[in-house]
C-alpha cells in the first residue's frame, strides 16, 4: 500500500519532499508567514498522519530541520506519536548536526499514525474546555474581540470582583506551537473550578482571575510556531499592537486596562533549556523592591508547591531598565497596569512528555499548584 502523508487538519505543518519509500519519508516543516519584527521566517512545530503504515517499519527525515527557528533544541529530542490522538509516545529519534536532519523510527501497529512536535492542544479541545469552564457555578465567558481569521478571542472570568479583591491574569499560547501552555491552563482551570478544592475557594475569596488560553487561535489551526495569520509575533507586540497586525493583544491589553491587573502570568513553553522555570521582571523601568518582594513571594510559594519546576535554570535576568518592553511579562500595559506584578512561567518541550508509564502518557494536562502561590501573594501587605 501506498504511503500517503496529510497535514490538512487543525495544527497540521509539513510538506512531502518524497514519500514513496516507508523507510525513507522525506519531509520538510512548512515555516510561518515571515516575521518582520523577528527578521526571520520561523519554523518547528511538524503535525502530520501517515496512512498505508500497518505493520511498517517506519523512517522518517524533517530535511530543513537544521534551518528551523531553534536547531540547538534537536539534541535530545524525542518526537511524539498517537494512533488516536488521545495517548502519545515518544519514538527513537536521532539528530544529525552535519546534515541538519531529524529522523524518527517507529514499528507502526495500525493503518495510520500521528507525529508532532509535542502533543497538540486542538481548537476542538479549546472550544470543549471554554463550554465546560463557562457552564460551571462563578464562571462568566466574554468575546473580546476576534482574530485577523475571525476566531473569537474568549476570556473566562473565574470568580466575582469586588472591593479589595486582587485582579489576577493569566494567558497562553501567544506562540501557538507552544501547545503545552494550554494543557498548563486547563489544568489550571480544572481544579480552580472545583468547589471541592479548599485551597481554590480560599484564593477565590481574595481574587478574582481573568483567564484567556488561547491568545492566538489563528497560529494554532494554521499549524505555526511563533506567529499569528499575518506573521507577527504576539510576544513582541505589547508596546504597539494594532488592529491590522496583531489584534489578538490590542483587545487583551484593552480589556486588561478596563478591569486592572494585581498579577500578570504568561504561561509559555521552551526549546531549549530542558527545565520547566519561571521568569520576573526586574529589567523593567518601575522595578523596586516592592516587586522584587512580591516576585521573591510569588516564586518561592510556587516552587515549594510545585516540585516540576525549579527556580535555578532558566533565561538570563535583565538588567535594570534594559528589558524589551514590547513582551507581554514586561510591557503589559503603559497605564494603571504598570506596576503590577508580573511572572513568565516556562515549560520545557523536554518535561512534560517524560517516559512514564512503559513510554506513554495518557493525558498531558498539568496538575496545577499555583492556587497556593497566589494565595500567599493576595495576603501580602505589599500587593
Amino acid at each position: 500500500m501506498t504511503v500517503k502523508v496529510s497535514a490538512r487538519f487543525d495544527a497540521g505543518n509539513v510538506e512531502v519532499v518524497d514519500a514513496k519509500d516507508p523507510k525513507n519519508i522525506q519531509l520538510k516543516i512548512r515555516p510561518d508567514p515571515y516575521c518582520k519584527g523577528d527578521d526571520i521566517t520561523h519554523f518547528q512545530w511538524f503535525h502530520f498522519r501517515l496512512t498505508g503504515v500497518q505493520n511498517e517499519h517506519l523512517v522518517v527525515k524533517l530535511v530543513n530541520a537544521g534551518k528551523s527557528s531553534f536547531p540547538k533544541a534537536w539534541p535530545g529530542y524525542r518526537a511524539c506519536a498517537s494512533y488516536d490522538l488521545k495517548e502519545w509516545f515518544r519514538v527513537n529519534t536521532t539528530w544529525d548536526d552535519k546534515t541538519g536532519v531529524i529522523e524518527m523510527q517507529h514499528m507502526s501497529n495500525h493503518d495510520a499514525i500521528y507525529f508532532a512536535y509535542f502533543p497538540p492542544y486542538s481548537y476542538v479541545r479549546h472550544q470543549e474546555l471554554i463550554a465546560r469552564i463557562h457552564a460551571k457555578k462563578n464562571v462568566r465567558l466574554e468575546v473580546i474581540g476576534e482574530t485577523l481569521d475571525g476566531y473569537d478571542l474568549d476570556v473566562l472570568r473565574i470568580g466575582h470582583p469586588g472591593k479589595n479583591k486582587r485582579v489576577i491574569w493569566m494567558v497562553a499560547r501567544q506562540h501557538p506551537g507552544e501547545a503545552m501552555a494550554e494543557w498548563f491552563v486547563e489544568g489550571f482551570l480544572d481544579r480552580l473550578t472545583d468547589p471541592h478544592d479548599g485551597a481554590s475557594m480560599r484564593v477565590l475569596e481574595h481574587a478574582v482571575f481573568y483567564v484567556m488560553p488561547n491568545v492566538n487561535p489563528d497560529g494554532s489551526i494554521r499549524g505555526h510556531l511563533r506567529t499569528n495569520a499575518t506573521g507577527a509575533n504576539l510576544n513582541r507586540e505589547w508596546q504597539e499592537p494594532t488592529l491590522e497586525r496583531s489584534p489578538e493583544v490590542y483587545h487583551l491589553l484593552k480589556k486588561m486596562d478596563a478591569v486592572g491587573c494585581d498579577l500578570f502570568l504568561d504561561i509559555h513553553g521552551d526549546e531549549e533549556i530542558p527545565f520547566n522555570f519561571l521568569a520576573g521582571s526586574e529589567g523593567i523601568p518601575s522595578f523596586n523592591e516592592r516587586l522584587r518582594e512580591l516576585q521573591n513571594t510569588f516564586m518561592t510559594s510556587f516552587v515549594r508547591a510545585s516540585p516540576d519546576f525549579q527556580p535555578k535554570a532558566g533565561y538570563t535576568v535583565d538588567e535594570p531598565g534594559k528589558a524589551n518592553l514590547a513582551i507581554s511579562s514586561n510591557g503589559v500595559s503603559p497605564y494603571q497596569l504598570w506596576f503590577c506584578m508580573r511572572v513568565h512561567i516556562q515549560q520545557s518541550k523536554f518535561v512534560y512528555l517524560t517516559v512514564r508509564n512503559a513510554g506513554r502518557i495518557v493525558q498531558v494536562r498539568v496538575v496545577c499548584r499555583l492556587h497556593a502561590p497566589c494565595a500567599d501573594l493576595c495576603n501580602h501587605s505589599a500587593l
